[in-house]
């Protein structure tokens, strides 16, 4: 893949990522409760916001027919992922699969109370020797 030419701006970052929910409480209790993540706020009519190193999560009830779809999957960094499954799955989370070795990093799946699938993963670090050595 090749550089993108510069012409003009271009999207680099992400700011927030939309998770759309139908049981409001349910997922704000499932984000921070089950997957510890950092709670920032609500704010009316439906709207939740988590931090995720930065970047925000942000679930909430679809007010219009379009905005009301699945969530594209989110993948997840973690250091420890046997630890991190360990834990999740005491808290109630329903993993699809269990962690496995993919070769390049260590993942696995869970399903959060709305069906949205979740990708969890840990480097193996093989990638990351071949980045550094370029």
């Amino acid at each position: 893949m090749s550089t993108p030419i510069p012409i003009g701006p271009s999207l680099s970052r992400i700011g927030q990522i939309f998770v759309n929910v139908k049981d409001f409480d349910r997922a704000i209790a499932f984000y921070r409760d089950v997957l510890g993540m950092k709670f920032l706020f609500q704010a009316p009519p439906n709207m939740a916001f988590f931090d995720c190193d930065g970047i925000r999560l942000m679930l909430g009830v679809a007010d219009r027919p379009e905005l009301d779809h699945p969530a594209s999957i989110i993948y997840y960094k973690v250091d420890d992922i046997e630890r991190v499954y360990e834990i999740f799955k005491a808290r109630g989370a329903e993993f699809l699969t269990e962690p496995k070795d993919h070769g390049q990093e260590i993942r696995c799946y869970i399903k959060d109370p709305d069906g949205h699938l979740i990708e969890v993963g840990q480097s193996t670090g093989i990638l990351d020797k071949k980045q550094s050595r370029s």
